[in-house]
């Protein structure tokens, strides 16, 4: 009987041990490997591009589904704005987020979530604090608690749908001090800025551990020379516990060509010991223009040996990886390759003002650009 029983005890034990080791293999099968790099996508404008009537070919002249045209060149990320209330338009808020990190993780692609804490565009020009929260401009902690709940809200949402990302910027272009109203505050306001900078990467870190997922947290600046001061001062004001410098880098706007941006990045790299990835960057393919939306990048925008072809396009992309990788860093994304010419209007004009600067030619066929991708198949 003693026998018998021990048998029993012993089966029961193995059983619950290979249910336990069948769920941890489920999570294996599951879980998405990060890559060595991240080839990149802004493909924030894609749901909006396709209402407007957009249809989008891969090099072959085939339509496809751009997120699938992505996938198949090679990305392996997408990131995607937030913006809190934008009444402005119907895209770029929770639920146009959801459909973007959908459609980006049916093909498998990482995802990185960007939020602007603003209604609006975020950049290093304006900072505008979301219309909900003015009330509370001037008292740091109840805002600090607006910011987190919202954050933690939103990626909690994200979840139960299955979505949550891999990535979070807490925050857009945060040259500045993040929610301001108007014109901006000069110099930076540290006691105010890190509290708030801090409850976005405790929400992050909550959600994390709540949700039993790994969420890592990148800071964003614009300009690799801005990251110098910026990350200086934000992590003497203890604002520490991060995972990426992200930066955006457009030869035009920068005080480094190609041939010095290997020593801010490399210096961010050493001195702080944070992954890096650059998450904005484009390059034209033309100087012509299909709308009556002037473009944003014109001549002035043209390096030296890098023509506005498309093979000049290509080959920008492939050196400012060649950069990246050899300082230490571990990703680039394309920003906005698929905000083509539409009937629609931006804020400004009708059509787009990137239409010279997508990886989709006039005839929304991939450009030889897309090719940058490619190198991602191979590692």
């Amino acid at each position: 009987m003693k026998y018998f029983t021990i048998l029993i005890l012993l089966f029961f034990i193995s059983c619950s041990s290979g249910e336990n080791l069948d769920e941890k293999n489920d999570e294996e099968v599951i879980t998405n490997q990060p890559p060595s790099f991240y080839y990149g996508a802004d493909l924030s404008y894609v749901n909006e591009m396709e209402d407007c009537g957009a249809v989008y070919k891969d090099l072959s002249g085939i339509s496809k589904d751009p997120y699938k045209i992505f996938k198949e060149a090679g990305a392996n990320l997408v990131r995607v704005r937030l913006w809190n209330n934008p009444s402005w338009t119907n895209y770029s808020n929770y639920e146009d987020v959801k459909k973007t990190i959908s459609r980006a993780k049916a093909e498998g692609m990482n995802v990185l979530l960007d939020f602007h804490y603003s209604d609006t565009w975020a950049d290093p020009s304006k900072q505008e604090i979301p219309a909900a929260w003015e009330s509370e401009l001037n008292n740091t902690v109840t805002l600090g608690d607006l910011l987190y709940n919202y954050t933690y809200q939103i990626l909690n949402d994200l979840a139960y749908a299955n979505l949550l990302p891999d990535i979070v910027q807490v925050g857009n272009e945060i040259n500045p001090m993040i929610l301001q109203q108007g014109e901006l505050q000069w110099p930076i306001d540290w006691n105010r800025n890190s509290y708030l900078i801090n409850k976005g990467i405790k929400a992050v870190r909550d959600i994390s551990a709540a949700k039993k997922k790994e969420i890592e947290v990148m800071l964003h600046i614009a300009q690799p020379e801005n990251g110098l001061w910026w990350f200086e001062q934000a992590t003497q004001n203890g604002v520490t516990d991060f995972d990426w410098i992200g930066l955006s880098y457009y030869p035009i706007w920068s005080d480094y060509t190609l041939a010095t941006l290997s020593t801010p990045l490399t210096t961010l790299i050493n001195t702080y010991k944070k992954r890096l990835m650059i998450v904005e960057t484009a390059y034209p393919f033309t100087l012509e223009n299909a709308d009556s939306a002037n473009n944003i990048l014109g001549s002035d925008a043209i390096i030296t040996g890098y023509p506005a072809t498309q093979i000049g396009q290509l080959n920008y992309l492939n050196k400012l990886k060649s950069i990246i990788e050899i300082s230490g860093g571990e990703g680039l994304i394309y920003w906005e390759p698929a905000w083509v010419s539409t009937n629609c209007s931006t804020l400004w004009e009708q059509g787009s003002h990137w239409d010279n600067a997508t990886l989709f030619d006039f005839n929304n066929q991939s450009t030889l650009g897309m090719k940058f991708y490619n190198a991602s198949l191979s590692n």
